[in-house]
């Protein structure tokens, strides 16, 4: 039997400081072979975020049933640390995009950072990102990492607003040196960037108030608004991290509701792969620990698509650049490359 009013039901509404959720799903089953470094590394991705992050952020880990070690150092930093306020421990490995799905479903803020486990945030990443959400209020998923190869990777509506709201250019990288840092650290038998990926990359602005940021991003490290989580699929994923699964949850819906896809123009992260080197550790001393605050909160950043006719007119400008080499040269040597391949 029930005695008396559960008190909760007198105040209903639920109400949050923080805007900014960061979420990592963590994969490390044991600390030997291929995941050797793999403990440490995550220690550098989780510390370098305790030391960037503003007030107003929160963190979630979901551990995919990891090593006892990981499991206990999430559990400890879960004790001492107000930012890290959720985990979640599975014995099953239900992959990334369910670890995902769980957080970003389950939490209120409007922006949301999904971020491999081995990746060293750099300061001044989340203001960067947030602001390329206040200027450009249509951007549905923006990168702190930059890529000169991703401009045509499900960016229609990123076409028809740089063309008929905005303006495309190319611009010099800003930071070169991160960006093959990046390639290296895939650890492909051949790199992914070519020399002029390395001086060029296509930029969106913002006539407006003259926003720019990089066309299209990667999803190892990437903040969406959350409505890309709330109207994408209700159906879980059965596959880990293979077979384009986060094109199906992350890229289509992202896409389908009329939001681009940027990144920022400097580098503000690295992904550090398996392997720990001497960089890594001289790159995490740089940062420092700051009372960092935010004057802003969820109202300020809009769900704001394109229009049905924007991404219309977008899928079809896409769909050309990316089928036609002829189309695709001559509008990029138009907006400033001029080289003959990209």
């Amino acid at each position: 039997m029930r005695i008396g009013i559960n008190p909760a039901k007198e105040n209903k509404e639920i109400s949050i400081e923080s805007y900014h959720r960061v979420v990592i799903p963590v994969y490390i089953p044991n600390l030997n072979g291929y995941f050797v470094n793999s403990f440490e590394i995550f220690k550098l991705c989780l510390e370098s975020i305790l030391l960037t992050i503003h007030s107003k952020t929160r963190i979630t880990i979901y551990n995919n049933n990891s090593h006892k070690s990981v499991k206990e150092y999430i559990d400890s930093k879960y004790g001492e640390s107000e930012f890290v306020d959720q985990v979640f421990h599975s014995k099953e490995n239900l992959g990334k995009i369910n670890a995902i799905l769980a957080a970003s479903k389950g939490n209120l803020e409007p922006l949301i950072t999904i971020s491999d486990a081995d990746v060293l945030f750099k300061q001044n990443w989340q203001q960067a990102v947030e602001e390329i959400f206040l200027n450009i209020p249509e951007a549905g998923m923006v990168s702190p990492v930059p890529s000169s190869k991703v401009y045509k990777m499900f960016t229609g509506n990123n076409w028809y607003y740089g063309f008929f709201k905005g303006r495309l250019l190319f611009q010099e990288v800003v930071d070169s040196v991160a960006m093959h840092k990046f390639d290296l650290s895939l650890g492909n038998d051949k790199l992914m960037y070519e020399p002029i990926h390395l001086k060029k990359y296509l930029v969106l602005k913002n006539k407006k108030n003259s926003q720019e940021a990089v066309m299209g991003c990667g999803h190892f490290v990437a903040t969406l608004k959350r409505q890309v989580f709330d109207y994408g699929s209700n159906q879980p994923a059965f596959v880990k991290i293979v077979g384009g699964v986060e094109r199906s949850y992350i890229d289509t819906p992202n896409e389908k509701l009329g939001l681009l896809r940027l990144a920022t123009k400097e580098n503000y992260a690295y992904h550090l792969g398996n392997h720990l080197e001497n960089w890594m550790y001289e790159e995490f001393k740089k940062l420092k620990k700051e009372q960092l605050d935010s004057n802003y909160n969820a109202n300020d950043f809009k769900y704001t698509p394109v229009s049905k006719f924007g991404k219309f007119i977008g899928k079809i400008l896409l769909k050309l650049i990316s089928k036609s080499k002829f189309l695709r040269l001559k509008i990029l040597n138009k907006l400033g490359l001029n080289f003959n391949s990209y």
